[in-house]
């Protein structure tokens, strides 16, 4: 069965969960997805997928020319819709794009990640497609028609970490992949041990590196992560890290500010964070899926700094990642860091007070890199030749709502 994936293009993130779910299926066995993304090449290079199976497609951004922008206001806008300018070429020839495709490679499903509008566009011409449930409060209009609209719904985390507020029937209509990450053929080799990280650190290029051996000695590691969708909120905390952490080796991993750098140890970009998650004493980290994908079953202390976006997408996986027990929030942090007298007895009960304690100094936890659901769901793809009977022996079966047909 053919499937495409929509990409939405902010940020990478959208893109790397189709990349992490196309690497649970054998090598031989992706060729039948295609990703449609207007994210460049230059931004984001698939690995698990090859170039000829996406479809880079045309921006979406408002234009001179258009007759109306994308948000034009009461009575000029349809309301099931969050962004539509209108006499846009750009958005013509993307949806061209979209369905020619579509037609061409006889793509019978689509799984939309994230796109009200595509959504539309699919349910309008008759295109099956399920949609990405993403955290945060998604219960405006356009939300909700695309949610009813699609054949089941995709919620790429955990359904511990949902909502409480959640509607009853979304819970219903909710496949849930737990989080997904690489395979460790592709990405999570051996991180090594916890002295050979410290060498690492050692030999590690930066800037501003102040990571000779005597420096490293008896100082907790704390790393922090960040993205490139946005990283500015969690820089403005490193000055106030830095005073209530005096005396740990504090890594800034990802874009930094250049007033803030004099406030690390060490400022570099790594291919893999998977080290710095298994042998750093404390992550501080925002809620990006991904992000939140690669920490969640490991033993690390997490303190959660969540970016703003739409939705409040992050602020509510914070929530719940601190309602979990698996991190917690700067506030907590703060009134931790003031109660105890050194950088070691923070980390120290930061681990005491999530649910997990950081492995010390040469236990690597081996945690299991995927979800079986999501696992499942890809294989199903391969293992049935039609999206209806996909739909009725596969997909119903794990629902627990169900459409109803009139006579």
């Amino acid at each position: 069965m053919n499937i495409g994936y929509y990409a939405h293009h902010h940020g990478s993130g959208h893109c790397r969960q189709v990349d992490k779910l196309a690497s649970l299926l054998p090598l031989d066995k992706r060729s039948h997805i295609t990703v449609f993304t207007s994210v460049t090449s230059d931004s984001y290079c698939f690995k698990s997928i090859p170039e000829s199976q996406v479809i880079r497609l045309s921006a979406e951004d408002e234009l001179s020319t258009d007759v109306l922008p994308g948000r034009a206001g009461d009575y000029w806008q349809p309301s099931c819709l969050h962004y539509s300018p209108v006499g846009n070429s750009d958005i013509q020839d993307r949806s061209h794009q979209l369905l020619t495709t579509i037609y061409q490679r006889k793509i019978e499903l689509m799984i939309i990640d994230v796109s009200v509008e595509v959504a539309m566009l699919c349910r309008a011409t008759s295109i099956p497609y399920l949609y990405v449930r993403l955290p945060g409060s998604r219960e405006d209009l356009p939300h909700i028609t695309a949610f009813s609209g699609a054949l089941g719904l995709l919620a790429p985390y955990p359904q511990a970490l949902d909502s409480a507020d959640i509607p009853k029937w979304l819970r219903q209509k909710t496949l849930y992949l737990d989080f997904v990450n690489f395979e460790k053929s592709d990405e999570l080799a051996n991180t090594g041990t916890y002295n050979d990280f410290l060498q690492s650190l050692i030999s590690m290029p930066s800037p501003n590196n102040n990571n000779e051996s005597q420096s490293l000695e008896n100082r907790p590691i704390v790393t922090v992560i960040k993205g490139y969708g946005g990283h500015e909120a969690i820089d403005d905390k490193l000055p106030r890290l830095r005073q209530l952490l005096p005396n740990a080796f504090i890594i800034s991993l990802g874009p930094i500010m250049e007033d803030v750098r004099c406030y690390v140890d060490m400022a570099t970009h790594v291919d893999d964070v998977m080290p710095f998650i298994e042998h750093s004493d404390c992550l501080f980290m925002a809620c990006g899926l991904n992000a939140v994908a690669q920490v969640y079953n490991h033993n690390t202390p997490l303190v959660v700094l969540p970016d703003q976006r739409p939705h409040q997408e992050q602020e509510v996986m914070a929530k719940a990642l601190v309602t979990d027990g698996r991190a917690m929030d700067w506030h907590q942090f703060e009134e931790l860091a003031l109660a105890v007298e050194s950088s070691t007895e923070v980390t120290t009960a930061l681990g005491l007070n999530t649910s997990n304690s950081v492995s010390r100094p040469d236990e690597v936890c081996d945690h299991s890199s995927t979800a079986s659901c999501a696992r499942e769901l890809m294989q199903s793809t391969v293992d049935f030749k039609g999206v209806k009977p996909w739909f009725e022996q596969w997909l119903l079966t794990r629902l627990s709502l169900r459409p109803t047909y009139s006579s």
